[in-house]
């Protein structure tokens, strides 16, 4: 059975990464997407869960440190081999779910405007 802490400590990166990456997502949305990302991380394989949970402490670590918003910036476009990884794992699972739940979101997060 996998582990549901992994899921806890991705759930604050994941948050402010789609706060950063989609503006216009509004919060029930954002958080319905952080709760897929976490349950799908907790679903890892033991030694890429692993490697997650470690990530994710020193992620949240930065997080805590300073300002949320450029340490996002910053971090997520790290070029530093496996770290780089996190940022993508996390904002790959989030966009995949909100464009297949919602297909008609903007770039930007927003819910598109439907003609009358």
């Amino acid at each position: 059975m996998p582990s549901r802490s992994s899921a806890s400590r991705v759930a604050p990166y994941a948050d402010a990464l789609l706060a950063r990456n989609l503006p216009a997502l509004d919060p029930q949305r954002r958080s319905e997407a952080v709760e897929f990302v976490a349950v799908r991380v907790a679903d890892l394989p033991a030694p890429m869960n692993l490697a997650v949970r470690i990530l994710a402490v020193i992620f949240d670590l930065g997080l805590s440190l300073g300002s949320r918003r450029t340490y996002i910036s910053v971090s997520s476009s790290m070029p530093i081999p496996f770290v780089s990884e996190y940022p993508r794992l996390i904002r790959s699972l989030a966009f995949a779910y909100v464009w297949e739940k919602w297909p008609d979101t903007r770039p930007d997060g927003g819910r598109a405007q439907v003609e009358p």
